[in-house]
């Protein structure tokens, strides 16, 4: 796609077309990554382990916390440029791309530096036990050790392709990883080929990540000189307008998916003293609700380039057109799944586990769960458009209101008054109060930027 095209889309087209044309490849993506993140579950369950799925479980927040990276320099790279290209301002793009790029790549490095020196004292945060640690350490030596940087690139990567309305390309990068995973999945964990468990499931991923990290980078040299995504040294600075500006929304989401590995963490130590039936069977549950959320995930940041080129030219009525049309698109969807996932909870969980009791408690899991599917997709969308336009404050409340405010103390207080059970709601209790405080606040917004005032 031609840069012209790029902006024709941002500018011209019908909103319909505009919004499924850049969160469509987004969307399928995203589908495709949750059946790559469904793999390892699926295939370590077919080893009918109950300690090597748990060892997966375990591992989810070390993995989450790589999205703090990525979502501090994807997310606030690919928000700074797409803002500049509504301003028209091409050196800031080309700034922020290799601003975003050469920091993903020094925060892997260090990330996979920390954990490698401090593994035993992550084991224990993790909830890893005298039962779980062996496997949980296996799979994080293939996924963090050596994985950090190839998981952390391509995703940054992603994000900074996207953000010139190249979706369609940013998703083939990540579905070439993904697909290539759920290829190497049942070879390397399965008894018929090398017999790895959790292990296999790990060096999988590093494989995979791997291959995406190929294609990004032979998509740059193919496209050098029609794409607005700089990687060379020589444009990586820190500028302050630069770095300002990336951190003003990076940090935010950052400290949002740090919540999120904390909340995850919580909830896996309380999940981890009903035994390793009940940690299994939340990991299966959360892995089943990943398919709606990740879709809703995939929808918010198809639009936030669109969100974002329209808010820095000044185009307010287009870009309200495109949240309405995004927002009653997303609702309808999210609803019709929770039915389904509502009816069919046991089926859904059976096809991971055939163990009895992780299906009873599985099943009571997803239902709950999927409850909460419908609110996310409206609590996505508000903090994308926060984060398209710059609104890195308003993220930030948001992700403390939800994990700090709502869904910590709303796990203390359902697994007391519900023993185990009600651990699945709490996600529940948050979305729903976020959901009518984005409604709310989104309104706000667009009130003051229809008056000309401006809306941070």
């Amino acid at each position: 796609m031609e840069k012209g095209k790029k902006e024709t889309l941002f500018e011209q087209t019908p909103i319909p077309k505009a919004v499924l044309t850049l969160s469509v490849p987004t969307i399928i993506s995203s589908l495709v990554m949750v059946i790559y993140n469904l793999s390892d579950t699926y295939f370590v369950g077919m080893v009918n382990d109950p300690i090597q799925n748990a060892a997966v479980t375990l591992a989810a927040p070390v993995l989450l916390a790589f999205n703090a990276i990525n979502n501090l320099f994807g997310v606030g790279s690919s928000s700074m440029m797409s803002r500049a290209l509504g301003r028209k301002d091409y050196d800031t793009v080309y700034k922020s791309s290799a601003f975003g790029f050469y920091c993903a790549l020094i925060f892997g490095a260090l990330f996979s530096l920390i954990y490698t020196s401090c593994r035993g004292s992550f084991l224990n945060i993790l909830g890893a036990n005298t039962e779980t640690v062996t496997a949980t350490a296996a799979y994080l030596k293939w996924t963090v050790t050596w994985g950090a940087i190839p998981s952390i690139l391509n995703v940054v990567m992603a994000y900074l392709v996207r953000a010139e309305g190249s979706t369609l390309h940013a998703s083939i990068g990540s579905m070439s990883g993904c697909l290539l995973n759920i290829v190497l999945d049942p070879i390397f964990i399965l008894p018929w080929g090398l017999n790895m468990g959790a292990a296999g499931a790990g060096l999988a991923t590093f494989l995979s990540n791997c291959a995406a990290c190929v294609y990004f980078f032979v998509l740059l040299l193919v496209k050098r000189g029609n794409t607005y995504v700089n990687i060379r040294p020589a444009m990586f600075r820190l500028e302050k307008a630069i770095l300002l500006g990336v951190c003003g929304v990076g940090i935010p989401a950052s400290i949002q998916n740090l919540l999120n590995v904390t909340g995850m963490t919580v909830l896996n130590n309380f999940t981890a003293s009903y035994g390793s039936d009940a940690v299994a069977a939340m990991g299966i549950s959360q892995k089943i609700s990943m398919v709606p959320m990740y879709i809703a995930m995939g929808f918010s940041q198809g639009l936030m380039p669109l969100i974002s080129y329209n808010y820095a030219s000044g185009d307010i009525k287009r870009m309200k057109q495109a949240v309405k049309f995004s927002a009653q698109l997303s609702l309808i969807f999210m609803g019709i799944v929770t039915v389904g996932y509502y009816v069919g909870a046991g089926g859904l969980v059976t096809m991971f586990m055939k163990n009895q009791q992780i299906v009873a408690y599985g099943t009571r899991f997803v239902r709950a769960l999927c409850l909460a599917q419908p609110f996310l997709a409206m609590d996505f969308l508000a903090v994308g458009i926060f984060q398209a336009c710059g609104m890195g404050q308003k993220a930030l409340v948001f992700a403390l209101l939800r994990k700090i405010a709502l869904e910590i103390p709303a796990l203390f207080l359902l697994d007391w008054l519900f023993p185990l059970y009600g651990l699945a709601y709490a996600q529940l209790t948050a979305e729903l109060v976020l959901a009518v405080v984005a409604v709310f606040v989104l309104m706000q917004i667009f009130r003051r930027l229809e008056s000309g005032r401006y809306a941070e």
